[in-house]
């Protein structure tokens, strides 16, 4: 991975990418109360058919090193994501800010949908897997996700930007198919 320190012009040390993760490992919770102001939530950005950007807020995981989200089939993200997988998510935590860049990959693999389906549900959300085994089913959702079923889709980071919130600061770009 390559980094660039992007608060050189203050003398300040470039960010390790395992201070950004261990904030992500420690989990994200989108439960009004926990974090600033008042929770955490995820953003994605995605491409309109026109090229003009679409943004909405999301529920997403950090999980194996990568973002997780899920969204209904006739939502514009799912659409713009069907058309291009380039998105971008962000997030606000309690030491970080950061913004991922990463193609998001529908998954439909039963087993890993499960999986992920437990980790929501762990989370708050009693989601659950459908009668398809490869998209999830639960009695509510945020209304941006549209109607069930929801499709769960994986974004492996590409890039990463972080702005430590905390001292001694720093920003740093983080990219991850650097050989």
């Amino acid at each position: 991975m390559d980094t660039k320190n992007l608060a050189e012009l203050y003398d300040v040390d470039t960010l390790a990418w395992e201070l950004v993760a261990a904030c992500l490992d420690a989990g994200v919770s989108q439960a009004p109360g926990t974090g600033g102001p008042d929770r955490h939530t995820w953003w994605i950005a995605t491409i309109n058919a026109d090229g003009s950007p679409h943004v909405t807020g999301i529920g997403a995981l950090w999980h194996e090193g990568a973002v997780w989200l899920e969204t209904g089939p006739s939502t514009r993200k799912a659409r713009n994501l069907a058309r291009d997988p380039r998105c971008t998510l962000s997030i606000a935590l309690d030491d970080v800010d950061l913004v991922v860049e990463g193609d998001a990959r529908r998954i439909d693999d039963p087993k890993v949908v499960a999986e992920l389906a437990a980790l929501w549900a762990d989370d708050g959300w009693p989601c659950r897997v459908d009668e398809t085994g490869t998209a999830l089913t639960a009695e509510f959702s945020a209304p941006s996700a549209g109607p069930p079923p929801w499709y769960v889709y994986r974004v492996d980071p590409r890039r990463a930007t972080a702005l430590q919130t905390v001292e001694p600061g720093g920003a740093t770009l983080f990219d991850f198919g650097a050989e």
